[in-house]
């Protein structure tokens, strides 16, 4: 579904922030992100892996975790013992999109805030329950605000003065694109004049590992003594994600609405749609009616697209089906490559983060490789493979896919 508007292009990006495995800060994740530089390997964090003495306790999970955040000062060492993970990570992504889009100068009543995700602190409850399973009288009350989704949105606001709104947007794998979205169309309406979209940091713990495991869409034991090789997006020899750790900020703002910086890009188009299931199945006719619903809102042919930023998970059913919605959607002439092969999939930041990776290679007109894509799906498609490229990006579709039927597409312009 789309909202036609005649001036979207008055809507553009004035900061981004990025935390992930790879590279702390946009500067660091664009150079990672060129140089194909990986986090992969058997992740280690508490409460990712199966205790020791359980059934499945060999079971190895791999993924790409990101070092402790670098904290702006400010935070109190009150407010640092009771930040979860993806509050960290949030705290630090939201301050370098706030300073380079200048928000101290803006109006907080004016200033929105959308977090794509949901239950995304789920590790931290885990190790909670374990820890007070046996004495629950010790439970610390902020436990009776960490597991509302209402919590993360507290944390922010407590940090910076946003007073327009806040509030979650859950759409599983989806939500990071989808909180782009409805921050833009929260500055079209007039709701707010700048809004921030935050994909948060989904902490995964090990019951998350296993379930999405059992249904088969994490990779399995066939890369375990590879992580490096795991992650195949579009790849023949795909099994399944890698989980990543991740965390991205886009501010998006009024073109005539203040003084700003000079924009990472302008927003031409987007479009959602439900696919009508529960389960995890990609849809051919979501995919292709929500890429022709964005260039239907930007008003440009497929053929003025130089650039796809895919979701692209390394799924057994999913890529294929997305390069068939390419395809029919007449993108096959557009460069495309895999952020998620160097980055691993970010669950609810995904969308998020690939918004932000779209924006940084715009700005350096030059393509990241793809990792590990060693046999295409499609070898017809011009991808980007063993090294980085330049090449003239103006416009810029991207794509993301969540479970439940979730699909969505934005289209950008250079600014």
């Amino acid at each position: 579904m789309t909202s036609p508007r005649s001036d979207n292009r008055d809507v553009v990006v004035t900061g981004l922030g990025v935390t992930t495995a790879v590279g702390q800060g946009k500067d660091d994740f664009i150079a990672a992100l060129l140089d194909g530089r990986h986090a992969f390997g058997v992740m280690q964090r508490p409460g990712r892996q199966v205790p020791a003495g359980s059934a499945d306790d060999t079971a190895a999970f791999l993924g790409a975790e990101m070092g402790e955040p670098v904290l702006p000062g400010s935070m109190t060492t009150r407010t640092l013992r009771t930040a979860s993970l993806s509050a960290k990570a949030a705290l630090t992504t939201l301050h370098e999109a706030w300073h380079e889009a200048g928000l101290d100068a803006a109006d907080p009543s004016r200033i929105g805030l959308v977090v794509g995700g949901s239950n995304v602190q789920q590790r931290e409850l885990t190790l909670l329950h374990a820890r007070h399973a046996d004495r629950p009288e010790f439970l610390r009350p902020t436990y009776g605000m960490g597991f509302m989704d209402s919590d993360l949105c507290g944390f922010c606001t407590e940090q910076f003065p946003i007073r327009g709104f806040a509030h979650t947007l859950g759409g599983a794998s989806a939500s990071g694109l989808l909180a782009v979205l409805q921050a833009v169309r929260a500055v079209q309406s007039g709701q707010v004049d700048v809004c921030i979209a935050l994909g948060a940091l989904m902490d995964l713990s090990y019951w998350e590992c296993l379930a999405f495991r059992a249904m088969g869409a994490m990779g399995s034991h066939r890369w375990a003594d590879d992580p490096a090789a795991a992650c195949r997006p579009f790849d023949r020899n795909h099994d399944g994600f890698v989980f990543g750790e991740a965390c991205a900020a886009i501010v998006v703002e009024r073109l005539d609405g203040r003084r700003h910086p000079t924009p990472y890009a302008q927003f031409r188009g987007g479009a959602t749609a439900m696919d009508g299931t529960r389960n995890p199945h990609p849809s051919l006719e979501g995919e292709v009616a929500v890429v022709e619903g964005a260039l239907r809102e930007a008003g440009m042919p497929a053929s003025a697209v130089d650039y796809v930023n895919p979701h692209g998970t390394g799924s057994p059913t999913g890529d294929a089906v997305e390069l068939q919605a390419l395809a029919r959607c007449g993108l096959t002439h557009a460069r495309i490559n895999a952020t998620k092969s160097i980055t691993g999939h970010g669950l609810a930041a995904a969308g998020a983060v690939e918004v932000v990776a779209t924006l940084l290679q715009m700005r350096e007109q030059k393509l990241h490789p793809t990792r590990n894509l060693d046999d295409p799906l499609d070898a017809a498609f011009p991808w980007v493979r063993d090294k980085a490229e330049d090449h003239a990006i103006r416009t810029a579709v991207s794509l993301s896919m969540g479970f439940g039927g979730i699909s969505s597409a934005i289209c950008l312009e250079q600014w």
